[in-house]
């Protein structure tokens, strides 16, 4: 997840069951399958996941720590960015512990656990991660409707004027701003495009969460995993939330509410991993809402009141109780039904 900070410019870079009739026919029938076999969490390989990838979380973001300039620092956007590929070398030791536990698999069995490849069924895979791309950052649009609605901020929707302001801010003195509807328009094309300019880095954190973890977590059962998975992702954001990162609260009140986050928007993400057995709608979706998350400066009326960020932020609790919503509507729907869900992750 990224910072919400104003900034004029959208940013580019901070997730058929088996019959239960014949369990052992589904097993021959996919002797490499990893997780997909698991009766039990392998949790000494969650604990070394846990470890790693907490450890090398604080580890690259000491130097934020040491430096003593917290969200003025420099060096921040390069530190969140090399944060969000320590899950994947978590992973990797995760992966190496869980060999000695269960003996070698395979190339293709260890790509076809963390949902990286095949990418069968390839048109639901596909479908799905579209439908991420537009879908999460439209959730962060009606996240900024409410905001609107309760009149906590207002929006120019014809003017653009807060952005207009921030721009001119922007420019050396006399330089004619573009016009504002073009650069808007850019603005909104760029969202999609940076999901997949995002991709790279959205895959470490995702290959984590919900490529390893949440299979992992699986054998728990479906609500347990995408809540454990979605809390321990937001608490591994600590380093930068005790900054004042995403919320501007320095204390466990910023963690608290990043877990909170982490956890519904986890259980989206891991939705479409569950419902596709694939990582990489995942992977495009977190891509997407990072890049989105900068839609409230592109909005936002030059004399509007600015609240809070913890209540009003992508990551903030009305953003959350929409993603709350949705859930509601996909529980609803009967999309967590066991029957919906992906064969290979039980």
């Amino acid at each position: 997840m990224s910072d919400e900070r104003a900034d004029p410019t959208v940013s580019t870079t901070s997730d058929a069951a088996t019959p239960d009739a014949a369990p052992g026919a589904a097993r021959e029938a996919a002797p490499e399958s990893g997780h997909s076999e698991a009766t039990r969490v392998p949790w000494a390989a969650v604990a070394v996941f846990a470890v790693v990838s907490c450890g090398l979380a604080w580890a690259v973001a000491s130097p934020l720590w040491v430096r003593g300039l917290g969200m003025t620092d420099p060096l921040l956007p390069v530190i969140a960015a090399a944060m969000m590929l320590t899950p994947a070398i978590a992973t990797v030791a995760a992966l190496l512990v869980e060999r000695r536990q269960r003996g070698r698999r395979g190339a293709r069995g260890i790509l076809r656990d963390l949902g990286m490849w095949p990418l069968r069924p390839l048109g639901r895979t596909l479908g799905m991660s579209a439908v991420a791309i537009v879908a999460l950052p439209l959730l962060i649009a009606a996240g900024l409707a409410v905001v609107g609605l309760l009149d906590l901020a207002r929006f120019d929707l014809v003017g653009f004027s807060g952005f207009a302001e921030q721009l001119e801010a922007m420019l050396p003195a006399g330089t004619p701003a573009p016009p504002i509807m073009l650069l808007v328009t850019m603005q909104l094309v760029m969202i999609p495009i940076g999901a997949i300019i995002n991709a790279p880095l959205a895959f470490g954190e995702e290959i984590g969460w919900r490529g390893w973890l949440l299979p992992a977590l699986r054998p728990l059962g479906v609500w347990p995993a995408l809540l454990l998975s979605g809390a321990f992702w937001g608490f591994w954001h600590s380093p930068l939330i005790l900054l004042g990162y995403n919320f501007g609260l320095t204390d466990v009140s910023g963690v608290l509410l990043m877990i909170l986050a982490c956890m519904v928007l986890g259980v989206l993400l891991g939705w479409t991993r569950l419902r596709t057995g694939s990582v990489w709608p995942a992977v495009f979706g977190h891509g997407a809402f990072n890049a989105a998350a900068g839609l409230g400066a592109l909005v936002v009326a030059a004399d509007s009141p600015v609240p809070p960020a913890w209540l009003a932020g992508p990551a903030g609790l009305i953003t959350c109780a929409v993603m709350a919503a949705v859930v509601a509507v996909l529980v609803a729907a009967g999309q967590f039904r066991r029957d919906r869900l992906d064969a290979r992750l039980g």
